[in-house]
């Protein structure tokens, strides 16, 4: 008999051709899937890094300032809770209500002078015409790498009284020194140039990336139109960058509020404590004077006021783009 033809092969597990069209798909499968794991654990590990920080450096010294700030504490022993006592005391303050008016003062003279210095400055650097950019902007950003107490040293060295660049120019043209250390009110229209001076390089690049987003079309139908330099700038220039002159204007309040390291460096405080900010005034009150609860108060009044200030200029704003 001729032999039986072979019957068919019975095929393997591993050789199902299902099984071997779903292995590459099963396997994609599994690496998308832990490629999404790996993009979802990336951002979480950043964001919890964060939390961790911004808790430890922040939330727990806020509520432990908080909880100073009802007691007598003194920065040694036991902390004798006292109520409302300290704010008390603070709203009846003389010293604490001089503090904030120079404060309002000294914010109402840099700020301004913040913005309109680093906008032209910013104009100057984005102008097709102008000559030199690279070397102006290395120029105008050095004085934002100095740090605030060398900054106020520097200034003190131009404006001190005895030994000062600018009064010795002064007499030797013969002149009469000027009180710049002595008069409360010179004292701090120099702490406002040096703090101007030193805060100006950052909100020009701020001004420098706004202005360069602004479009040329506008620019050029508005020359087609007769516009002059000037109402160019205040029609189109000026309400394009209103965002970002929106973020200047709040940045250097809060900041004018909280200055410390400047004025301490450049005059003191002085002369006397005529000139002292409100943080001056916590940081001796708290520091100087042991009254840690006393100071956790004020320095609790100080966040309150920021928040209402910057609370009532995002208002402001959302309603001037509503």
């Amino acid at each position: 008999m001729p032999p039986s033809a072979p019957g068919p092969v019975p095929a393997a597990v591993g050789d199902d051709p299902a099984a071997l069209v779903a292995t590459p798909a099963a396997r994609s499968s599994r690496s998308t899937r832990r490629r999404a794991a790996r993009y979802r654990l990336a951002p979480l590990l950043f964001v919890g890094v964060n939390v961790v920080l911004f808790a430890l450096f922040f939330v727990w010294p806020a509520i432990t300032g908080l909880w100073y700030s009802f007691t007598s504490y003194t920065g040694v022993g036991s902390a004798p809770w006292v109520g409302l006592a300290n704010y008390q005391k603070l709203f009846a303050d003389s010293a604490f209500y001089a503090a904030f008016g120079r404060t309002v003062v000294f914010a109402a003279m840099s700020v301004p002078l913040v913005y309109v210095l680093s906008l032209s400055m910013a104009v100057l650097l984005t102008t097709p015409h102008a000559k030199g950019k690279t070397v102006a902007r290395i120029l105008f950003f050095v004085p934002w790498l100095i740090s605030p107490i060398v900054a106020g040293v520097i200034w003190r060295w131009i404006f001190g009284e005895n030994f000062g660049l600018v009064n010795y120019l002064i007499t030797s043209l013969g002149g009469s020194a000027v009180p710049w250390q002595s008069n409360a009110n010179l004292s701090l229209v120099v702490v406002a140039f040096a703090g101007a001076w030193g805060g100006t390089a950052f909100n020009m690049l701020l001004f420098v990336a706004a202005l360069k987003n602004v479009p040329t079309s506008y620019y050029e139908a508005a020359s087609l139109d007769g516009a002059s330099p000037w109402q160019r700038f205040r029609y189109i220039t000026l309400p394009s960058i209103a965002p970002t002159s929106f973020i200047v204007i709040l940045l250097g309040s809060l900041g004018a509020m909280k200055e410390y390291a400047l004025l301490q460096s450049l005059n003191g405080g002085g002369p006397g404590t005529e000139n002292n900010l409100v943080v001056q005034y916590i940081f001796r009150t708290g520091f100087q004077q042991g009254q840690i609860g006393y100071a956790s108060a004020a320095s609790f009044v100080l966040m309150a006021v920021l928040m209402v200030i910057a609370f009532a200029q995002v208002l402001v704003n959302r309603r001037r783009e509503a």
